[in-house]
């Protein structure tokens, strides 16, 4: 049995869940978001709790059983709190503002970079160095921080670039001089 998958999912206070045809949607404070549960996996809401069991117990049941679980978690926890990555600029004169929905970053490329999140993605700019990227749906947030990381990561020897805070950047030592 799942050691993840076995828990019941808890539906809190000010979160309404509907199940239809495999597919979970929730609806609460901070918006709508749906998941769609392969078949393998039956979902039952039981009082204030989602139940998810495996039809048969093939390896892939197994192996689907603890990932829906946590997918019908990260639908409820997005639509009651949300969620939020926080990113770091670390550099001489890398910086970062918003232009308008869009984010517009000079790191130290001769263009700048505009990034334009998706629906209900939010991004926010504090103090030119500190960016909050947040929404409801877990995975879309976690890709537009990766995105936004990935225009340039940091670097090993001076560790400017953009980092997820509290990153930890091993540095490495510079050329040794000649003796």
């Amino acid at each position: 049995m799942s050691r993840i998958g076995k828990l019941p999912v808890e539906i809190p206070s000010g979160v309404e869940v509907k199940v239809e045809n495999n597919i979970v949607t929730a609806k609460g404070p901070k918006g709508t978001e749906s998941v769609t549960i392969r078949p393998e996996i039956e979902v039952k809401v039981e009082g204030n709790q989602i139940i998810l069991t495996r039809i048969n117990d093939d390896r892939k049941s197994r192996s689907l059983h603890g990932l829906s679980r946590t997918l019908v978690q990260n639908v409820i926890t997005g639509v009651k709190d949300g969620f939020e990555k926080k990113l770091e600029i670390q550099g001489v004169g890398y910086r970062a503002q918003m232009q308008g929905t869009a984010i517009n970053l000079q790191l130290g490329y001769s263009h700048p970079i505009l990034v334009e999140p998706p629906k209900g993605v939010t991004i926010a700019v504090e103090a030119n160095t500190k960016i909050t990227v947040s929404g409801t749906n877990k995975q879309a947030v976690g890709d537009i921080a990766a995105l936004i990381r990935s225009k340039r990561a940091p670097e090993v020897y001076k560790g400017k670039g953009v980092r997820y805070e509290g990153e930890y950047v091993r540095r490495k030592a510079g050329k040794a001089g000649k003796k």
